[in-house]
């Protein structure tokens, strides 16, 4: 299963929280997306993935959106 989560427009930290409340409802394996307008989240994101264990599995920037892809932790 793959969830999609829409940030655009927050500010830090709001992406990176919400994105932490949405992968406690995934089983292990399965991926989030989420989207963000916040260029800080590329950092927080890739914080984000060192602290929780979760995999970054794809961060890319185009047109103003970053778009990362995190795998739940087994």
């Amino acid at each position: 299963m793959t969830k999609e989560l829409d940030t655009k427009g927050l500010n830090c930290p709001l992406p990176v929280l919400k994105a932490q409340k949405a992968m406690k409802e995934l089983e292990p394996g399965e991926t989030l997306t989420v989207y963000a307008t916040d260029p800080g989240s590329v950092k927080d994101f890739e914080a984000f993935s060192r602290s929780s264990g979760n995999e970054l599995v794809k961060s890319e920037t185009s047109d103003e959106c970053f778009t990362f892809i995190l795998k739940k932790a087994g």
